[in-house]
């Protein structure tokens, strides 16, 4: 499957499928982090909230709009799950943002700076809508180790496969799910 970098497919249309370089840009990981845009986002320090909460909407129009903010960034699938009590924050966020891309390649085996696009791609998503969240006067922050494909389904984006991954209408497993932002942001939960 090629790689989509806006209107670009990389291979080039024709491009033999077992070219050495290209398998080398998908499976090797970049040698020196900071050629890596996935641990430079990860690592770039979060926002302060804004001291004054903004006047928001219903929880379902509120939820609707962020949705659609989230698909404008580049997100394929939004959903919004209520954490559940289980699942140790540490910090009382009742919602989850999740956000998932379409990934040609599975980021997990593809270690590559060309398989890891999904997950910039959705970096850049859950960065950008994290940041939103705290102009507005909430709490908002992207969890790396939280189980995103678990909170997917529970937003109602797919259903987990035994192997317990997300498994989509639109793209099937060809998805990526984002860092989850939890936030507490009145949402009306998905699912």
């Amino acid at each position: 499957m090629p790689l989509r970098l806006g209107p670009l497919t990389i291979p080039w249309p024709g491009k033999a499928r077992d070219d050495p370089y290209w398998d080398y840009f998908l499976k090797t990981p970049p040698g020196d982090l900071r050629n890596s845009v996935v641990d430079m986002i990860r690592q770039a320090p979060e926002g302060n909230v804004f001291p004054v909460k903004a006047d928001l909407h219903t929880p379902e129009i509120t939820s609707s709009h962020l949705k659609e903010l989230a698909r404008f960034l580049g997100a394929d699938l939004v959903g919004v799950a209520k954490v559940p009590p289980n699942l140790d924050t540490g910090e009382g966020y009742p919602f989850a943002v999740v956000c998932a891309v379409r990934a040609d390649h599975d980021p997990r085996q593809a270690r590559g700076i060309g398989g890891q696009v999904p997950v910039q791609n959705g970096l850049y998503v859950t960065f950008v809508l994290s940041a939103y969240i705290r102009e507005l006067g909430y709490r908002a922050t992207a969890k790396v180790e939280t189980d995103g494909e678990r909170l997917a389904a529970a937003a109602g984006l797919g259903t987990l496969n035994a192997e317990g991954r997300l498994v989509t209408r639109k793209f099937g497993t060809r998805v990526h799910v984002a860092d989850v932002i939890l936030t507490d942001l009145p949402l009306a939960a998905d699912g």
